[in-house]
């Protein structure tokens, strides 16, 4: 046997062991996620209690949506990502995941859902490639603009869906644009470094206002939340209060007295509901020179706290210590199905993984 043989049966054994050890480890995941759904009954959101329920329904928005980067489609979750290949060389260019929350209906009412520390089963909504002469994927459309959008009230949401939209800020053949690659794709993309890249990978996942999704979760009254304007995003940590100065800052006025508690005093005119798009429901504080915004209709009044105002003692669905919050695409029975193919899968991967350890052995003991 070549001397170089041997090195590379080893590499390759060790490849096939570290992948097989993958497959398992999404495989159990994927099982317990299946007994997690197949243990849990599913309740009507109208008659839901306190405590780890599961629900299925229709997504709404709820204060605001999110467009996601590569698509520009409204969302309330999306998980984008940029391979790039250039040369020998490959990485990742551009990678996010977002979430705000929305809600949950059924039918027989609807459920506030926090999504702060939620794990997303999501498959691909967006999977492409660039040409071999690095054309663009045909459905590839840049973010252009915010990343955050104001979310239609319900009527509106329905017409939306119910209307067929042109395509704008598409890419043509010959990566001319017509806006899409404007803000977003100039700024963080194709000014950095995917610039000059052949190859590129697309993959987004997304919730879209609309999907039906499956829901395993915490309910509890709203008050109960300890960060309720946290646990409206994705990040289980504020990135303010792991600064150790901020923190101590935070300590200090807590500890002196001076910190403010009451949300109105905290936030001033910011509180008052339709404020930020220049319908106050009441008047705000302003200096004399300042233009007295018009205040909102009572019609736009009670839109505006329908939207924004959550009573202390209504319940909604967010992790919690004991209970973690898991969101996944489709009805429950979709989802388990879904997860047991995903455990079969992982029981392949045990088949490979004991292949190339013995492979492994032999090899070694051969020389």
């Amino acid at each position: 046997m070549p001397p170089t043989v041997e090195p590379q049966l080893l590499v390759i054994a060790g490849g096939g062991l570290v992948a097989g050890l993958g497959l398992l480890v999404r495989g159990l995941g994927g099982y317990r996620q299946a007994n997690m759904i197949s243990d849990t009954a599913a309740s009507r959101i109208a008659s839901i209690a306190v405590g780890e329920i599961l629900v299925s329904g229709v997504v709404e928005a709820a204060e605001v949506t999110l467009v996601s980067p590569l698509q520009g489609v409204d969302c309330v979750f999306y998980r984008s990502r940029i391979d790039q290949a250039d040369g020998e060389s490959m990485g990742t260019a551009f990678r996010e995941e977002r979430a705000v929350g929305f809600r949950i209906r059924d039918a027989s009412g609807s459920l506030r859902v926090f999504p702060r520390g939620a794990r997303f089963e999501v498959p691909l909504d967006f999977d492409d490639k660039t040409g071999a002469l690095g054309d663009e994927p045909p459905g590839l459309r840049m973010r252009a603009g915010s990343t955050y959008a104001a979310a239609l009230d319900r009527d509106a949401q329905i017409a939306a869906l119910l209307t067929v939209h042109a395509p704008a800020g598409a890419l043509s053949s010959g990566g001319d644009t017509d806006g899409g690659w404007q803000g977003f794709a100039a700024d963080r993309l194709m000014a950095g470094p995917l610039s000059g890249s052949r190859s590129r990978h697309y993959r987004e996942a997304r919730v879209e206002i609309g999907d039906v999704v499956t829901i395993v979760g915490q309910a509890l009254p709203f008050d109960q939340l300890s960060d309720p304007s946290g646990a409206d995003g994705l990040e289980s940590t504020d990135p303010l209060t792991d600064d150790p100065e901020i923190a101590a800052d935070i300590a200090a006025a807590r500890n002196a007295g001076t910190l403010v508690t009451d949300v109105d005093d905290a936030w001033g005119n910011a509180a008052i509901p339709g404020f930020g798009i220049g319908q106050p429901v009441r008047p705000p504080e302003l200096d004399d020179a300042a233009t007295d915004p018009p205040l909102a209709t009572a019609q736009d009044a009670t839109r505006f706290e329908r939207t924004f105002e959550i009573a202390p003692d209504a319940l909604v669905l967010a992790a919690s210590d004991g209970v973690p919050l898991v969101i996944a695409s489709g009805p429950p029975a979709a989802v388990a199905g879904r997860a047991q193919r995903l455990f079969l899968v992982g029981l392949l991967g045990a088949v490979l993984a004991i292949g190339s350890a013995m492979a492994m052995a032999l090899i070694v003991g051969g020389s």
